[in-house]
């Protein structure tokens, strides 16, 4: 005799996605990542070991950091989610991302909106952080590229800028 388990079908999730609320209709199994970049077309997570090791599919789920590519998308049913397509306000980049130009955060880009995300979340939760903290608060985002450096200098910046634009 085989047993064969289909499991639960698919469910109704509601999200707020860059502040529009967004209904998707996925499998239980089904991951953050794959929703915003399969159903809702916003590509700049990026998937890069699926395991949660890399950091580049950071995203911020309720002002928290979270690695999308672990995250199930039936667990942020009612939550915030914000994307690096969310953080520019019309042409104006957000600080970090206006920094992250500046000081060369970047090299090939690929881990660049996960490190921007992880960086934006770092900010949020400490505003004048040491280059000690930047460096432990950016050390779940890998990059291969080894743009360590400018990463660390770029979010400095970006804090300097957000207490300027704050005062």
């Amino acid at each position: 005799m085989s047993i064969t388990s289909q499991g639960p079908g698919p469910v109704d999730v509601t999200l707020t996605v860059n502040g529009r609320s967004v209904d998707v209709h996925v499998e239980p199994r089904r991951t953050l990542l794959s929703v915003l970049r399969e159903e809702l077309g916003l590509t700049g997570a990026k998937e890069g070991c699926g395991e949660g090791n890399c950091g580049a599919c950071t995203v911020l789920l309720d002002g928290h950091a979270v690695y999308a590519c672990m995250t199930l998308a039936v667990e942020c049913d009612g939550g915030e989610i914000r994307t690096v397509e969310g953080l520019a306000d019309g042409e104006e980049l957000h600080p970090v991302q206006g920094a992250f130009l500046e000081h060369d955060g970047y090299q090939c880009g690929f881990c660049t909106p996960g490190q921007i995300m992880a960086a934006v979340a770092l900010l949020e939760r400490c505003p004048s952080p040491t280059e000690d903290e930047v460096r432990q608060g950016m050390a779940g985002n890998l990059c291969r590229c080894g743009a360590y450096p400018n990463i660390t200098a770029s979010v400095i910046a970006a804090a300097d800028r957000m207490r300027q634009k704050d005062a």
